[in-house]
């Protein structure tokens, strides 16, 4: 097992039915009268949103990672405030970005599952963060916990609505009791993370339970994503309603954790039922869960919200959306290879977080211009031989 001081991670990249499509032209050569304004993102293109959303979450994610955290003042404050909350947004849009990928699969003629895909991407996601925690960047690696759930929902693709709905707010309420009853009496914050060297059932606790992203908690924020991955994402009515109601349940399930706090005392790090009123960051409690899933959805809606601006002025922040995977492995091997044992000040972590951040926009635009998907995401399609065998 290894021990991991900066958790946080990024989901897997999702196809956002980002083909772009061809304008049909009348007899005289014109553009057909149905095309759309430039202005306007095109109905059944990529949601540039989405890719801001997840470059933000990656911008948050390598802050949290690369440290130091817990310094005072104002600076200090904002340097933590992404800690719980830009890895859980980003297994948020790992839903969102399933269901996309296998919307087809729901049609009045369904397509088939696309299991071998699946499977495929599940399989590297699981070994390859196994792998990956193995190296020296003091940093929790998210990867194992995204391929036992993408595998965990094929079963899910087709499921109704209300079922997927369910079954998000039951996780929501028992997975933190769950994982307090596995934990019960251990140390809230002492997080063994699985590596590929260890025996199968270490691996399997820790990514259930031991590790910074307990599967029996973490299920909610993606299975949620699920059934937002079936809405339709352009509405500016829905839009509005991720904008405000994640702003209201982000502050007052985090208001209402402090109240607790200063009625009852802030509970201990022993788990145990009393810490069901902390909303401290990865306390894996339910009002943290709440209160995090609520300022996912607040900057979803947000970056959904600005659709044309995204598509238009943003195209470098949604290009780093798009190498989601390759700047997360690259920012982890960066930390390896060239920041450890540092950052020890926060002018240094916050310097360091500034040129990794640039740096992966930098590359992520500048590929992006030459290439449709990044070295990692290559990876992640299922090889042509295999995906016959699947179709056959």
């Amino acid at each position: 097992m290894a021990v991991a001081r900066h958790p946080a991670g990024p989901a897997e990249p999702a196809d956002d039915g980002g083909r772009r499509s061809r304008r049909r032209s009348d007899r005289t050569g014109s553009p057909a009268r149905s095309a759309r304004p430039a202005s306007r993102p095109r109905a059944g293109g990529r949601l540039h949103g989405l890719d801001v959303a997840r470059s933000l979450a990656i911008i948050g994610m390598v802050a949290v990672n690369v440290g130091p955290r817990g310094a005072e003042g104002l600076l200090g404050t904002l340097h933590d405030l992404p800690l719980g909350r830009a890895s859980l947004l980003f297994m948020l849009l790992a839903g969102i970005g399933m269901s996309l990928m296998t919307r087809t699969v729901r049609r009045p003629r369904r397509a088939p599952l696309p299991w071998a895909t699946i499977l495929w991407r599940a399989a590297l996601l699981l070994v390859g963060g196994l792998a990956l925690q193995l190296a020296a960047h003091e940093a929790s690696v998210i990867l194992p916990v995204y391929g036992i759930l993408f595998l965990a929902s094929l079963p899910l693709l087709r499921a109704p609505a209300w079922l997927l709905g369910t079954l998000a707010a039951a996780l929501l309420a028992l997975g933190p009791v769950l994982w307090l009853a596995l934990r019960s009496g251990t140390d809230a914050f002492a997080v063994a993370e699985p590596t590929l060297l260890d025996p199968p059932d270490e691996i399997l606790r820790g990514i259930l339970v031991t590790g910074s992203y307990p599967l029996v908690v973490w299920a909610a924020p993606f299975v949620a994503g699920l059934l937002l991955g079936r809405l339709d994402l352009r509405s500016p009515t829905l839009q509005r309603q991720l904008v405000l109601w994640g702003a209201v349940t982000a502050v007052a399930a985090y208001s209402l954790s402090r109240l607790l706090v200063l009625l009852l005392g802030e509970p201990d790090r022993s788990v145990g039922l009393h810490r069901l009123i902390s909303a401290t960051a990865h306390s894996q409690m339910p009002l943290w869960l709440i209160s995090s899933t609520g300022a996912a959805l607040f900057v979803l809606g947000l970056c959904l919200m600005g659709e044309s601006l995204a598509a238009r002025r943003l195209s470098a922040l949604a290009a780093a959306g798009r190498l989601s995977l390759t700047l997360y492995v690259g920012h982890l091997v960066a930390l390896a290879l060239v920041v450890r044992p540092g950052p020890d000040s926060l002018a240094g972590g916050i310097l360091t977080t500034v040129v990794i951040c640039l740096a992966s926009v930098v590359f992520a635009w500048l590929w992006t211009r030459r290439f449709s998907a990044g070295p990692l995401e290559r990876l992640l399609r299922l090889p042509r031989r295999g995906a016959r065998r699947a179709a056959s």
